[in-house]
C-alpha cells in the first residue's frame, strides 16, 4: 500500500508539474490549487421558525452566498445536504425545492448536492434529483486534478433507501455495494481525494453514519484523502483522526438575520494542505496534511 505522505508527495509533483525539490507549506495568501465553495443545511421551507432555525431566511441566505461564489469564482460549489426542510405534501416539498433550486443555480459555476435526510423526508431520492442536478445519490467528479467523492448516507441499516418518512434520522449506512463502489474509486484515483458527506464520518455518535469505522479504513487505506467535509449537526467542529481531517460546516438556518448565515471557501493547496475561508459564522481553518 502506498503510504498516504508518499502519495501526497508524488502527487504533488504531478499536480505542480515539478521535478523534485522539497514543497514548503502554502502560505495563507498562496494561490491554491483549486478552490471550492461549501455550504450546508438551508433546510428551506415557507413555514414559521422553530426554535433556533429559521426557515424562510434560507433563501436570502443563500443568495448572499450565491452572490459571494459568483465573485470570489471558485471552479464548483458544492451543498452538502438538507437542502430543503420536510413538508406535509409531495406537491408543497417539490415547490419548495423549485424554489430553491432557482435560487442556487444563479451561481456561475458548476453546482453539487449531498442528500441529507431532510432531502428525501417526504421526497424520493429520484424525486430530489428530477428537480435539481443531483444525481439521486453517490457520485464521483475531478476537477484540477482533485478527485471529489460524494457519499449517500440515506440509507436504513437494511439497506433501504431513504424516503417517505420510512426512517429514523439516526439510523444512517452506507451500503456494502456503496463501500465497493468508495473502495474501487479511491482505488483508481490519480491525485488527491476530498470526501464530501451529510451525516458525519467521525466519532460523533448522535450524528454519526453508523458504520463509519468502515468507511475510515476504506478512506485511511487508499492514502489518497485529504479530508472529508460534512454537515447534519448544524454546529463548527473538527477532528483529524489517522490523519485525515474531517470537517464540520455550520447550518445556515440556524439563527435570524444575516449575520447568522455560514458558508465557505475551500482551498486546496498543492502540497496537500487545506485551508477554509469561512464567511460569517462558518469559521477559518489551516489544515496542514499529516
Amino acid at each position: 500500500m502506498t503510504s498516504r505522505r508518499a502519495f501526497l508527495h508524488h502527487g504533488t509533483l504531478w499536480l505542480a508539474g515539478l521535478g523534485g525539490g522539497r514543497l514548503l507549506a502554502a502560505e495563507p495568501d498562496a494561490s491554491p490549487l483549486l478552490r471550492v465553495g461549501l455550504m450546508t443545511d438551508l433546510h428551506y421551507a415557507d413555514k414559521e421558525p422553530a426554535r433556533t432555525r429559521f426557515y424562510r431566511e434560507a433563501l436570502a441566505k443563500l443568495d448572499e452566498a450565491v452572490q459571494v461564489m459568483n465573485r470570489k469564482k471558485p471552479a464548483l460549489v458544492v451543498e452538502l445536504g438538507d437542502f430543503i426542510d420536510q413538508a406535509d405534501s409531495v406537491e408543497k416539498e417539490i415547490e419548495w425545492l423549485k424554489t430553491m433550486e432557482s435560487h442556487f443555480a444563479r451561481l456561475a459555476m458548476p453546482r453539487h448536492y449531498v442528500l441529507g435526510n431532510h432531502c428525501v423526508g417526504t421526497l424520493t431520492k429520484q424525486e430530489f434529483a428530477a428537480h435539481t442536478q443531483a444525481s439521486g445519490s453517490h457520485e464521483s467528479f475531478e476537477a484540477g486534478g482533485v478527485t471529489f467523492l460524494i457519499l449517500d448516507a440515506c440509507f436504513r441499516s437494511d439497506g433501504t433507501p431513504y424516503s417517505r418518512r420510512n426512517f429514523d434520522w439516526k439510523d444512517a449506512n452506507i451500503p456494502a455495494n456503496q463501500l465497493s463502489w468508495l473502495d474501487d474509486r479511491l482505488a483508481k484515483a490519480s491525485g488527491p481525494v476530498i470526501v464530501l458527506a451529510h451525516q458525519r464520518l467521525d466519532a460523533d455518535k448522535a450524528h454519526a453514519v453508523q458504520n463509519a469505522a468502515a468507511v475510515r479504513s476504506l478512506l485511511e487505506k487508499s492514502g489518497k484523502v485529504l479530508g472529508v467535509f460534512q454537515g447534519h449537526s448544524h454546529k463548527n467542529g473538527y477532528q483529524q483522526i489517522n490523519g485525515i481531517h474531517y470537517t464540520t460546516l455550520v447550518a445556515m438556518v440556524e439563527g435570524s438575520g444575516a449575520e447568522n448565515n455560514g458558508y465557505t471557501l475551500l482551498d486546496i493547496h498543492a502540497d496537500g494542505s487545506l485551508r477554509l475561508n469561512g464567511f460569517r459564522q462558518q469559521v477559518d481553518r489551516a489544515l496542514k496534511h499529516a
